[in-house]
């Protein structure tokens, strides 16, 4: 190991570690920091729905944490709902989930657990069996597994007030459709990739649906982030009109 130190092959960013030169920058700050990963760094690692992805890395502090006045990021404190082994670089996926509660407003928070459970590196089940703080604990009392994307989170949260049924990725003549609101009216939220081929058959579908008789509403992702009281408007006259009732 001395040897490959001094060719250059490897590094020690702290001592007792030691890291190829493209191992990933973040858990090599982690290594010589004496901290851990956590919070909404370690989610986007994993590849989790984020609002954006801007910002400072987020740590937790562990006993052996040096020298963290000397970077510019967000550090956690506090007793994590699963224990982590003192040598851990990244945290659990609990514990990310349980930072991320308090670290990220309500609606941003569910979005990221929600994208854990549908990528089923949770479950209800799972999270329910563990003590949580009341900001995670108000998460999980809300939260699905069925979103496959952020912004059909922030659909249904937005829209719960309206107080009728609000379904996601419900299959409906072979295809599944982002949002069902009652039985019968459709929202779809076009992302980038909504175009060409997809473009086609999104088309094709959204013509079959109303030849079933449902009612179909496209919104794009920029209206949803930018524009949300347009949209709004559009679903609730939609569901004064009785457009999502069987008639």
């Amino acid at each position: 190991m001395d040897a490959a130190v001094a060719r250059g092959i490897l590094t020690r960013p702290r001592r007792g570690w030691l890291a190829l030169h493209d191992a990933d920058r973040v858990l090599v700050a982690a290594a010589r920091l004496g901290v851990v990963v956590t919070c909404r760094t370690e989610a986007s690692l994993r590849g989790l729905w984020l609002h954006d992805h801007r910002g400072p890395p987020h740590f937790a502090l562990s006993p052996n944490a040096v020298g963290r006045r000397a970077v510019a990021a967000t550090f956690h404190w506090g007793t994590p709902p699963v224990p982590r082994h003192p040598d851990m670089l990244a945290d659990p996926i609990e514990n990310v989930l349980a930072f991320i509660a308090e670290c990220e407003p309500f609606e941003q928070a569910l979005a990221t657990w929600e994208s854990a459970l549908n990528k089923s590196l949770v479950t209800i089940e799972g999270l329910r069996g563990l003590s949580w703080r009341p900001a995670a604990r108000r998460v999980l009392d809300v939260a699905s597994p069925f979103a496959d994307a952020g912004l059909e989170t922030y659909l249904r949260e937005r829209l719960r007030w309206l107080r009728v049924s609000i379904r996601m990725q419900i299959w409906i003549a072979g295809h599944r459709v982002d949002t069902l609101i009652g039985d019968r009216l459709v929202v779809q939220i076009d992302g980038a990739h909504h175009v060409g081929a997809q473009r086609a058959e999104d088309i094709r579908h959204d013509a079959e649906l109303m030849m079933m008789g449902y009612h179909v509403i496209r919104v794009s992702y920029t209206q949803v982030m930018f524009d949300w009281p347009a949209v709004q408007d559009v679903i609730m006259r939609a569901v004064a009109q009785g457009l999502h009732r069987t008639r």
